[in-house]
């Protein structure tokens, strides 16, 4: 059975490069990589052609329409019977297509794969990979080995049966939380998702605080769409930002009457600090992500209230929720 790795790109030809790059050295051959550039300015067709004599790697261009409909373009252009979907700024560790491989072979009709960051990433990008894959931000439904809820593919590293894909519809056009939206259809259609431990890819996100803070807020927006296309969907874990963000708040105001109120943001801060400490062997990235985990839970916490807000009480459509956006 072929592969076919999809990747939307939108103004990274340097984030291309390395994943190209990375593609390259697999273990594991026999796949090719369909490249579809969604109405980028800078655009990656300059390195589409070096890898080309090392890679089966085709290039597309397509108007900017958001990453679900660019996957759905290069899945429709794919030759493979498998499809895997993987963000132009991940980085595949040389065994990460023998993983996919011995999965597809053994009968998986759709997974989904963790992310981590490598030795090689700036200390921001750790923290923001440490604040978006720890227990102690995300309850581990992004693959952690300890997790609150089940684990749903997201599309920085997911991989879905062609005739399973186009069964369900794939992606929706959604401009965020289409990826949870087509795992949740996958599921519905009986295709249960396997996390694969073993396919884990290096997420290197181009990110500044401000940035991520916006990512994560859009996030929370997602949820509460997410909830209206999927009733029932909606689980204790999803509440948890906002929950944290409504506590930091009361926290905040008590603090002008008793400073002692500013003790649990305290704690937290410590804990995300030690841990990510222990995890990086860097006080610096530790004290980066007490940062990021503070920007992580409150942008997504103010996203799912704001979305909450908009669709269930003044009963804005999904659009209106996405005045502004990334793309």
């Amino acid at each position: 059975m072929m592969i076919s790795v999809v990747v939307p790109v939108y103004n990274r030809p340097r984030e291309a490069e390395e994943l190209l790059d990375s593609l390259v050295r697999q273990s594991r051959g026999g796949f090719e990589v369909v490249l579809v550039e969604d109405g980028s300015q800078v655009d990656s067709r300059a390195v589409a052609e070096r890898y080309a004599g090392r890679l089966d790697v085709s290039y597309y261009v397509k108007e900017n329409g958001g990453p679900g409909p660019a996957r759905n373009y290069g899945a429709d252009r794919a030759k493979g019977d498998f499809l895997v979907f993987l963000d132009s700024d991940c980085i595949a560790p040389p065994s990460y297509m023998e993983a996919v491989s011995r999965a597809v072979e053994a009968g998986v009709r759709a997974f989904g794969g963790p992310d981590r960051a490598d030795e090689r990433f700036t200390p921001m990008q750790k923290a923001v990979s440490y604040s978006m894959t720890s227990f102690f931000t995300t309850g581990g439904i992004r693959g952690g080995k300890h997790k609150l809820d089940r684990f749903i593919p997201r599309s920085f590293n997911m991989g879905v049966a062609r005739d399973l894909f186009e069964r369900v519809g794939g992606f929706a056009s959604m401009r965020f939380g289409e990826d949870i939206d087509l795992s949740m259809r996958i599921i519905a259609a009986g295709g249960e998702p396997r996390l694969l431990p073993e396919a884990a890819v290096c997420h290197k996100r181009r990110t500044s605080l401000r940035s991520f803070f916006r990512q994560v807020y859009f996030s929370g927006v997602a949820r509460i769409n997410l909830t209206k296309r999927h009733p029932g969907s909606l689980k204790a874990v999803h509440l948890l930002p906002a929950a944290f963000t409504v506590g930091s708040l009361l926290c905040l105001g008590l603090a002008f009457v008793r400073p002692a109120f500013l003790l649990p943001l305290g704690l937290a801060a410590l804990v995300w600090c030690a841990d990510s400490s222990l995890r990086n062997r860097s006080l610096r990235v530790g004290l980066l992500s007490a940062a990021t985990s503070f920007v992580q839970l409150w942008g997504y916490g103010i996203g799912f209230l704001t979305g909450a807000w908009k669709r269930l009480v003044l009963k804005r459509t999904e659009a209106e929720t996405y005045r502004t956006n990334f793309f």
